[in-house]
This record gives structure tokens, C-alpha cells and sequence, in this order.
């Protein structure tokens, strides 16, 4: 099984709290194995993550980086293959068969206020979900979706102290 790495650019304390936890809890529930966050450490995000593994179960892991430079060369050194999301990317759907296909650990880079031309240049792809401006957190969903085949959707954590039962008329959720 593949490596899923998701790196975000530029963490600003106030300004990015909800989007980078929703990056976080994206990256968790769409088969992500680990976040790394860079920019201003807030570890409010790191431990509501942490609870949520907790609860919710799995292996998933964040940890905090302030420099992302010496993350995305670190992992290119290590055979990851570099997958940068931006709307000026290649298009998802032309090139996915070629990302998912070839058994490289995969780091995925979710921006921050400006990226800088130096990502784009490291990434082995800049790819693009619809080429048209959206959040970030949709961006990542479906990339994941796309990498991990869909077999997200299946995933089930067996050390979760919580678990939802789908259901169509109410919410039900079991401690166990």
C-alpha cells in the first residue's frame, strides 16, 4: 500500500484555523496516512486532529513543519512523487490513470495564500480540479477520491471508539 503524505502551505494562526482543519479531517476521511502543516504552528489544529483519531480511530498522524521547502525536497529525495494542486494544473481526470497506477508513495501539496513558483517547479504534476477557482478542501477531496479508487469510501477503522450507522431518517452514532 501506497504512502499518502498532504502538505499545507503557509498555516496562518486566526486567519486559516477552519480550512486547514478541514484539510485535515478531508485528508483523514479520503485515505490520507498523515498531514504535515507548515507556516505559523497552531496547536489547537494538531490536538482537535489528534482527538479525532482518537474518537474516530485509524493511524492518521499530523505534525508541524514552519518551512515546506526542505519537506517537498525531502520527500522527492525520497521517491515520492510530488503532486502539487493548483487550478492551473493539468486536468484530474487526464492524467490520474498515470498517478494512481504507478505505486509511488504520493505527497500532496494543498496551498496557502501564494505559492510560490518553486512548488510548481518541484511538483512532479501541478494538477487541476475544474481549472477554476475553489477551496482547497474540494480540491484535495477529489484528488484523493481519484488516487485512492474510490476504496475510500470503504474504509472502516476498527479501533474507533465512535462509529456512525447510516441512516436515512436520523442521526445514530454508537460508543463502544
Amino acid at each position: 500500500m501506497i504512502m499518502i503524505t498532504v502538505l499545507r502551505l503557509d498555516h496562518r494562526l486566526g486567519r486559516d484555523t477552519r480550512i486547514t482543519t478541514h484539510v485535515c479531517l478531508t485528508a483523514r476521511a479520503f485515505g490520507a496516512d498523515k498531514v504535515i502543516l507548515s507556516g505559523e504552528r497552531d496547536k489547537h489544529i494538531i490536538e482537535s486532529v489528534e482527538r479525532v483519531v482518537e474518537n474516530w480511530g485509524g493511524n492518521f498522524q499530523v505534525e508541524y513543519n514552519e518551512k515546506y521547502l526542505p519537506v517537498i525536497k525531502e520527500h522527492k529525495r525520497n521517491g515520492y512523487e510530488i503532486i502539487h494542486l493548483t487550478m492551473y494544473g493539468k486536468h484530474v481526470e487526464d492524467v490520474i490513470p498515470k498517478i494512481r497506477d504507478n505505486g509511488k508513495d504520493k505527497l500532496i501539496i494543498v496551498g496557502g495564500s501564494r505559492v510560490p513558483t518553486e512548488v510548481y517547479e518541484l511538483a512532479d504534476w501541478n494538477l487541476s480540479v475544474t481549472n477554476q477557482p475553489h477551496s482547497e478542501v474540494a480540491a484535495l477531496a477529489i484528488c484523493l477520491h481519484y488516487v485512492m479508487d474510490a476504496k475510500e469510501l470503504d474504509i472502516v477503522y476498527e479501533d474507533s471508539k465512535m462509529q456512525i450507522i447510516p441512516n436515512n431518517e436520523h442521526k445514530e452514532v454508537i460508543k463502544k
